[in-house]
């Protein structure tokens, strides 16, 4: 009966991504979809119908998901498993695994796979470089490729920049852990370096690690190292709190680190060691943590995606990169510097006065990050000395009804032009909110409809509907 129901929803596990595969109370393969077939390297023939261990002789009833679930009748969740088929095939899997209920005995067990074979290989491989790099260069060499930033290299002179970048110093001096914080595109990873290459560490390795890239059981194996028999396929491996020991490991979005984790993280900082995974051994480590977030750390304490406890032991400095819109005096500078950067000898050197002017009232929803694309893009096109309006992204593009705010206000190139932009941002970003505003309230008057009003703007239909939703204009 259970084989009949099972292979009567073959079609649409079929549609799935994920691997299906779905044991019986023997432990035979009663249902194989397309998708673990192609994870395993097997054809459903031969798999369906036989013992698990006969097709994956590596595992055993101990070390087998499926067969674990099946004695025991627990879940588990996030399991990750590393195998290999009878053809000699290895493969490492995320599995989550549940057990099949029948008048309270499990005849079955149904596990739901995600292949992380690649992204294992490339994590290990990537530790085992920074490991090699360091062993054969010593500790003058960071485990991060090229010269790491300095505060020097961090472009914005409003007041919120320069105190952050006075604060990063100031911290550098010590050894304290500092918790980073500011909307993506803001360039916490650089002012994460600058920490880095003014502090008595900056001869020791620079690790960073994002926290949101990988699934929970591969983090916590390349974090904290693993153990060989630690789990099934597993190897003795330093993680990356060993290898950045004597330097910093920055570890990127740490309110995206998985509970259980942030809570052995807590321990290394507390106790100065750690233990890898699968082991009883503890290492000592001498490594300084810094971490940050794209929300403010206590709005992710209050969400329940940083443990508190955690939060206070990284906080000891805290260090707030604010949004590009809220440094609008800065875009002058930026663009300066990226137009070196990715003009190159020779090419365009500047923007035009209506460029300028679109990029200060443009609300930069992806920062600095957004603003260096939006440049190294309108490149591609530019065609004279200056980046012109037609060179622009759309989005940009769009909100050049409050260009002639600054057509006569800011020379292309001119130093002295830029001085003599308004000085406050907030009082610049309300003007030109206000002139945006009027003039496509007027196009709407005079298109009588939103695709009219694109037409006597020229900009696209969907970029005006963007802006009138920013700007709180209804559709009349």
């Amino acid at each position: 009966m259970l084989v009949d129901l099972l292979r009567s929803l073959l079609a649409v596990l079929e549609a799935v991504d994920q691997g299906i595969h779905i044991v019986d109370e023997n432990g035979v393969t009663v249902v194989y979809n397309r998708a673990a077939s192609v994870l395993d390297g097997l054809s459903e023939d031969e798999v369906v119908g036989r013992q698990l261990l006969k097709v994956f002789p590596s595992l055993d009833e101990g070390t087998s998901t499926l067969l674990r679930v099946l004695k025991t009748g627990v879940p588990e969740a996030e399991r990750q498993q590393t195998f290999t088929n009878y053809k000699g095939k290895k493969i490492t899997t995320v599995n989550f695994t549940q057990p099949i209920i029948v008048d309270g005995k499990a005849v079955g067990a149904c596990e739901v796979s995600t292949d992380i074979t690649r992204i294992k290989d490339m994590a290990e491989k990537i530790v085992d470089l920074r490991k090699e790099l360091r062993d054969r260069e010593g500790p003058r060499e960071t485990a991060s490729p090229g010269r790491l930033y300095t505060v020097d290299d961090i472009v914005g002179e409003a007041p919120a920049m320069r105190d952050a970048k006075r604060r990063a110093l100031q911290v550098a001096a010590g050894d304290a852990s500092v918790l980073v914080w500011g909307e993506t595109g803001t360039g916490k990873e650089l002012l994460v370096q600058a920490i880095h290459s003014a502090s008595g560490r900056s001869r020791g390795p620079f690790v960073p690690q994002n926290c949101a890239a990988l699934p929970e059981s591969l983090l916590e194996g390349l974090v904290f190292g693993t153990a060989r028999g630690g789990f099934t396929g597993s190897l003795d491996r330093p993680g990356l709190l060993e290898i950045a020991s004597g330097g910093t490991l920055y570890l990127d979005e740490i309110d995206s680190m998985p509970p259980g984790l942030q809570v052995k993280l807590l321990r290394v900082i507390q106790d100065k060691k750690v233990r890898r995974l699968g082991d009883a051994r503890e290492r000592s480590v001498d490594v300084r943590i810094v971490a940050s977030t794209s929300a403010r750390p206590a709005d992710a304490v209050k969400q329940g995606l940083l443990r508190p406890d955690l939060y206070y032991r990284l906080s000891v400095v805290e260090i707030e990169i604010p949004p590009l819109r809220e440094r609008r005096e800065d875009i002058p500078l930026l663009c300066e510097h990226f137009l070196a950067k990715h003009a190159g000898r020779g090419g365009v050197r500047t923007v035009s006065a209506q460029v300028m002017a679109a990029f200060l009232a443009y609300e930069w929803p992806g920062n600095v990050r957004e603003l260096e694309h939006a440049i190294q893009g309108s490149l591609t096109f530019a065609r004279g000395p200056a980046v012109e309006v037609d060179d622009l992204p759309a989005a940009v593009r769009g909100i050049l009804a409050a260009a002639s705010v600054f057509r006569n206000g800011w020379q292309a190139g001119a130093p002295s032009g830029v001085r003599r932009l308004p000085r406050s941002g907030r009082q610049l970003k309300d003007l030109l909110r206000a002139q945006e505003k009027e003039a496509i309230e007027s196009a709407l008057r005079e298109g009588q409809s939103v695709a009219g009003a694109s037409r006597i703007l020229d900009i696209p239909r969907q970029t005006l509907q963007y802006r009138m939703k920013v700007l709180g204009i209804g559709r009349g």
